[in-house]
């Protein structure tokens, strides 16, 4: 499902808690030639979605604080809104990059065990990374989890740079070999353990969503005003163009949104470049966990959702002829 930095710089991390507070957790950055005066950092903590701005000095020196009590993602992003860097981070972390932002895979990122072990795993699994088949990187991740259930990397590793999602069963089989400990809510909540029931009343209500707007930045979307179809999707979306073909012929009667529901924005611009003119496009930092998506209960990607004017999801699933069914007049 989310093959979600194949292409990212690498991080490495060693632990410095006692200079940064227990209840927070701090990003110190020393990126040279980065020419932007800021960066902007985006996850999904204890509050929600963040993203904020964090000025940068003319020797690129940067400082940012943020809060999650559990362990979540956390990606560095330039003026562009690519990638920088991507680490995992919770309370009490100071993490440092450093790099030349002119070099790929330059970046480097200090500040803790479950990163250094994560960077290392990709420097050994590099050719994979930016291999266009993922099957083979999603062999070497399920040899990992198998092998090291103790390893909250497991957990990291099947929820972020995993692909393939579509043999639930073995998904599951994979998760549940995880010791407890090792996988810890607030990333597992990325694969819901139960498929919502698709019929209405009972699935949330949702009425806005908060999601950043590809060339902007967050913006809050009122679903109470019409009917809405959201497409949402990780790279690589298996027959788009087909399935945008469908979606445009309800565009005149309903809003429809196209949402990429993963950490990774690396492929997404040129995926959507090839997109109808007037498409909107969002990226939901956070992907199937972020605050309002994560109450459609996402369990395979592509998901649609259909939400009425009144903000109910009258469908949720991975079938586009169903939430197409589900928008026809009763």
């Amino acid at each position: 499902m989310k093959q979600i930095h194949h292409l990212l710089l690498p991080l490495l991390l060693i632990a410095t808690l006692a200079s940064c507070s227990n209840d927070s957790f701090k990003i110190q950055g020393d990126i040279a030639n980065l020419d932007d005066f800021t960066v902007k950092v985006v996850f999904s903590g204890d509050s929600g979605a963040v993203s904020e701005l964090a000025k940068v000095d003319k020797k690129g020196h940067f400082s940012f604080e943020g809060q999650s009590a559990q362990p979540v993602i956390v990606t560095v992003l330039n003026h562009l809104y690519e990638p920088l860097a991507t680490m995992v981070a919770v309370n009490g972390d100071h993490l440092k990059i450093k790099g030349d932002a002119s070099q790929s895979m330059s970046i480097k990122v200090k500040g803790s065990r479950l990163n250094e072990e994560w960077q290392l795993f990709r420097d050994e699994h590099a050719a994979l990374y930016t291999d266009p088949n993922p099957s083979r990187l999603d062999a070497e991740i399920e040899k990992y989890v198998r092998e090291h259930p103790a390893d909250m990397l497991s957990t990291v590793l099947l929820m972020v740079d995993y692909s393939d999602y579509s043999d639930r069963a073995k998904v599951d089989q994979l998760l549940s070999g995880i010791d407890g400990k090792a996988r810890p809510e607030s990333l597992t909540a990325a694969y819901p353990g139960t498929p919502m029931q698709h019929k209405k009343g009972l699935l949330p209500r949702l009425m806005t969503l908060t999601l950043i707007k590809h060339g902007g930045d967050f913006e809050t979307i009122k679903l109470t005003d019409r009917m809405t179809l959201i497409n949402l999707w990780a790279n690589p979306q298996k027959d788009r163009n087909a399935l945008i073909d469908k979606m445009q012929n309800l565009s005149h009667n309903i809003r429809v949104i196209d949402v990429l529901a993963e950490s990774d924005t690396l492929r997404w611009h040129q995926t959507i470049a090839g997109d109808p003119a007037g498409w909107q496009h969002y990226w939901a930092p956070g992907g199937p966990i972020e605050q309002g998506i994560q109450l459609i209960g996402i369990t395979s990607m592509p998901w649609f959702a259909v939400i009425d004017s009144t903000g109910m999801a009258i469908y949720s699933g991975p079938d586009l002829t169903a939430a197409i069914h589900a928008t026809q007049p009763r």
